[in-house]
């Protein structure tokens, strides 16, 4: 579960408040658990409703900004980035936590926790072509930071 928590916070230190949130409410919501589905997913949404729910308290949500002042993302071809990249799963997740937070909720609600855009729209309070216009910007942003570390890697080894 920290894994989910550490997608959605900034840092360890914050992933970690959101564990110990997360667990709580899990306690305290056991008895709503019904046996019709996986323990494991019903836990998962738990942790990730309880991540959000942080960045909502804590006004970190980056979804009131106007998302034409961040910079236009790099549009990389993905074929580049797949045959190219020998990214560690650290890198990749580090590129990840470097999202903007509009991107990175989006981002992680839908390729990690399979919601589709319209949940997504309902859970964060955004229509659904933001959620799609988030993920599009997300992924740019992703194949951009994997080009430069891929590039980089290449001109250090034969550096």
């Amino acid at each position: 579960m920290l894994a989910i928590c550490f997608r959605y916070a900034k840092d360890k230190d914050e992933a970690e408040d959101i564990l110990q949130d997360g667990f709580i409410k899990a306690f305290d919501k056991l008895t709503d658990y019904r046996f019709d589905g996986s323990f494991e997913g019903w836990l998962k949404r738990i942790f990730v409703t309880t991540a959000l729910n942080y960045y909502r308290s804590n006004s970190k949500m980056g979804f009131k900004v106007d998302f034409s002042e961040i910079q236009e993302s790099y549009q990389a071809d993905e074929e580049v980035v797949s045959e190219n990249s020998n990214l560690s799963e650290n890198e990749l997740m580090g590129l990840i936590q470097s999202l903007p937070n509009g991107y990175k909720m989006v981002f992680n609600m839908y390729v990690f926790e399979d919601y589709s855009h319209k949940e997504i729209a309902e859970t964060l309070g955004i229509s659904e072509n933001t959620s799609k216009t988030q993920l599009m910007k997300a992924r740019n942003f992703l194949k951009k930071g994997i080009l430069e570390k891929t590039t980089l890697k290449k001109e250090l080894s034969f550096g």
